[in-house]
Parts: structure tokens; sequence; C-alpha cells
């Protein structure tokens, strides 16, 4: 029975020992990592410019959240930068610029008891911005804007784009980039008619296993796919007529869209849409410049 005491007796202090270094770990941890702060992506207003439409929007709805759950947050600045991809209408450069200061006090309390606000600039806007003249000699589909963010806390230290990991930047946590590419695309405000070609493809070769291309001209929805049959690949041409007055292109999912490609080709012969592999369900949204 002593020796049973004793032993008891031991592993409380062994107990007593361990809590004490776990501790003083935890106090270690808390004094000497640093925490920041992050602005989560809440969702998108809109994530594409039109070249076509000068008043098309780049949106995004955003979160702010620091360790004191944004107590420390003082202004989000915005700015924007121009990524040239073209190299058929020369090249264009313009310096990033500061485009918007968003003080703490204009974030309202969202549903996580956090700042939550939104912002938006056209295309107009974000080129005047830039100093660039919308024409196609500047800016043509393909191009993109930079969206960049920063986030100062009243402490004086800031955050953006840089300082985040990967878990920080694409996780579905955190969700927080700090920075957008938003495409430039030449959308078609009305219908471009004539001849499309559709090229499909499957790597494994077996088919797009229920996966397939709707096209929707004026009400009657006509849908492609890649056969069990065709295994591999199947190509189609699909005329839209003069006069067509509305024009839906949309990829639904299968069971296995890692193996899905596909590319469309304009009756002016440019590529108006590629994706894949695993391609993004919904609209596709064709980009027509000439």
């Amino acid at each position: 029975m002593k020796n049973f005491k004793l032993f008891i007796a031991l592993a409380f202090v062994a107990l007593l020992a361990s809590c004490s270094e776990d501790d003083k770990i935890t106090l270690f941890v808390q004094d000497s990592v640093e925490r920041g702060a992050v602005l989560r992506t809440v969702s998108f207003e809109s994530t594409t410019f039109n070249v076509l439409d000068p008043s098309s929007t780049f949106g995004v709805t955003l979160e702010e959240q620091d360790h004191l759950d944004g107590e420390l947050f003082s202004n989000m600045e915005v700015y924007l930068g121009f990524v040239d991809n073209t190299d058929s209408n020369g090249t264009t450069t313009a310096t990033e610029t500061l485009v918007s200061t968003v003080a703490a006090s204009e974030f309202t309390n969202g549903p996580n008891n956090l700042p939550r606000s939104s912002f938006s600039i056209t295309l107009s806007d974000a080129l005047s911005a830039l100093g660039i003249v919308n024409d196609p000699a500047n800016v043509t589909g393909g191009d993109e804007i930079n969206v960049r963010l920063v986030i100062n806390l009243t402490d004086g230290r800031s955050f953006t784009d840089s300082d985040g990991t990967g878990n920080v930047s694409g996780g579905s946590f955190f969700s927080s980039p700090f920075s957008y590419r938003v495409g430039v695309n030449c959308i078609p405000v009305t219908p471009v008619t004539g001849d499309y070609v559709l090229n499909m493809d499957d790597s494994f070769g077996d088919g797009w296993n229920g996966a397939f291309i709707s096209v929707t001209v004026d009400g009657t929805t006509t849908e492609y796919t890649v056969s069990a049959a065709q295994a591999t690949t199947n190509t189609e041409t699909i005329n839209v007529p003069d006069g067509t007055t509305e024009l839906i292109w949309s990829f639904s999912s299968g069971s296995f869209d890692g193996e899905v490609t596909y590319e469309l080709i304009a009756p002016s012969g440019e590529t108006a849409a590629a994706d894949g592999p695993g391609p993004t369900p919904g609209e596709i949204v064709l980009n027509i410049c000439n």
C-alpha cells in the first residue's frame, strides 16, 4: 500500500512538471510568434472585364481579421497594375497605382462579427487610373489588370500578397490572396454569327463520362460530348445563323472532369474559349476580339 501511495505521489509530481513545461512552451509561442491579419475573400461580384464594355466591373467582398477580431484594423489600400499578355498590339506598360484607401470605419460588422466591405471598379475607371486609353492598340482580350490589396494596422504593421503563404492565400479557410488577376476579355455584347469549331478531348480515352457542352441558340439547346465509342476526341462544327439574338455556351460536369479538355474556335479563327483538364462548370465566357 505504501509503495502504491508513493507511486501516485510521484505521478502527480510528474504531471505538475509536465503541465508546467507545456505552459512555458505555450507562453513562449504566444510571446515570440507574430500574428498578422488577413483580408478574406467572401465573394465576387464579377471577375472579368469586358474590353467591349467600358462599364464592365470587377467587384469583391472582403472580410478583415486580425488577432483582436478587427480592433487593430486601420485601413485598406487598393493598388492597380497592368499585365500585357498580348504581343500582337505591342507592349503597354503602366506603373502600379494607388486608387483607393478605405478606412476601417467604412467597413461594417459582418455576420462573423468581423469588419466587412465591398470594393468594385469599372474597366473605364481602372484604365483611367493607370493612364491607359481603351484602344485595341493598348489593351485587348488576353491582357489583365492586377488588383493588389494592402491592409494597414494601428500598430504600424502592413500586410499584402508577398506576406502570405499558400495556406493563407489559397486555403479554403483564409482565402486571402491580397491580389487578384482580373482578365480583360473581348466579350461580344451581341452574338457573333458564323461557324464555330468545337474540339473536345478525353485524355483517358473512354469518353467524357457524362460531361457535355451545351449551346443555346435563340432558345434551342444542343449538347455536344465525347462518347464512349468516340473514346478520345470529337470535333463539331456549329453554325450560329445570322440574326441570332441569344447565344449561350455552357459546360456541365461528368464523373471524371480531370480527363476533359476543350477548345472553341470562333468564326474569326480566334480561340474563343479553352479550358481543361477539369473545366470550370457553368457558362463559358467567349473572348472574340476580331
